[in-house]
């Protein structure tokens, strides 16, 4: 974030580098029960993002001396395929990997009902088949659709989205060349009924303005978004039926 560059995000004509306006997100589509050995599952493309996330439990949490007596502990592994990116990437868990885990799980732990599986561990697994800036937001919204198809009960399906500055001008959704030359990026992953911020990063630097700016222009995204991930799960129980 931050590297100088004579790129330009942003035209003349307020377009940035993909023609899209500041507040448009990039294409999205979603699609939940796509595995069939997961109790729940969901592929998501964003962008030139594409993303699977499965979910297993809750199960009696291994090995014992991990489990909470009055609630299920929430274990998401994020990790990117070594193919995932324009340079192979060494295969295994990194520093990066291991924090987005953290941040993850706890992000899904405050809106999934805990205490309604004491001992037990709900895992879910992120993988990042191809990667285009944005991947926790987008794994956060893949992981939140396969929790619901695994039937797990939450307070409201978890939606990921991203803001930042580029060009001096605070957009939606950055792709890879403004997350690498633009001036800030703020990943957010939110509860769109009641506008609650379950994770709020901020790489780069904004003012409080502009932070206040990008938060809302996440809060109305991720409204839509929202409406992606009901219609994905509409079409999969629709097709059954």
């Amino acid at each position: 974030m931050g590297i100088k560059s004579d790129i330009r995000l942003i035209d003349d004509n307020g377009l940035r580098i993909d023609g899209r306006l500041p507040n448009q997100l990039r294409p999205i589509k979603m699609e939940v029960g796509v595995l069939d050995r997961a109790d729940g599952s969901a592929y998501i493309e964003w962008g030139g993002n594409k993303i699977m996330a499965a979910v297993y439990g809750p199960r009696e949490a291994y090995p014992k001396h991990v489990q909470e007596a009055e609630k299920a502990i929430i274990r998401a592994r994020y990790s990117m395929a070594p193919f995932s990116v324009d340079e192979r990437k060494r295969p295994g868990p990194d520093r990066r990997a291991v924090e987005l885990s953290k941040v993850i799980s706890e992000a899904l732990e405050s809106v999934i009902f805990v205490e309604k599986y004491p001992r037990t561990s709900i895992d879910v697994y992120i993988e990042v088949l191809q990667a285009d800036a944005g991947t926790r937001v987008a794994g956060i919204t893949a992981a939140s659709l396969a929790l619901a198809d695994a039937g797990i009960p939450m307070r409201d399906l978890i939606v990921g989205c991203a803001a930042g500055k580029i060009d001096g001008v605070v957009v939606l959704d950055l792709n890879k060349e403004e997350d690498n030359y633009g001036e800030a990026d703020v990943p957010m992953a939110i509860l769109p009924r009641t506008r609650e911020i379950a994770l709020l990063q901020m790489d780069g630097d904004m003012t409080y303005e502009e932070l206040t700016g990008a938060i809302e222009m996440a809060m109305e995204a991720a409204q839509t978004i929202h409406k992606m991930q009901i219609e994905a799960l509409k079409r999969k129980y629709v097709e059954v039926e």
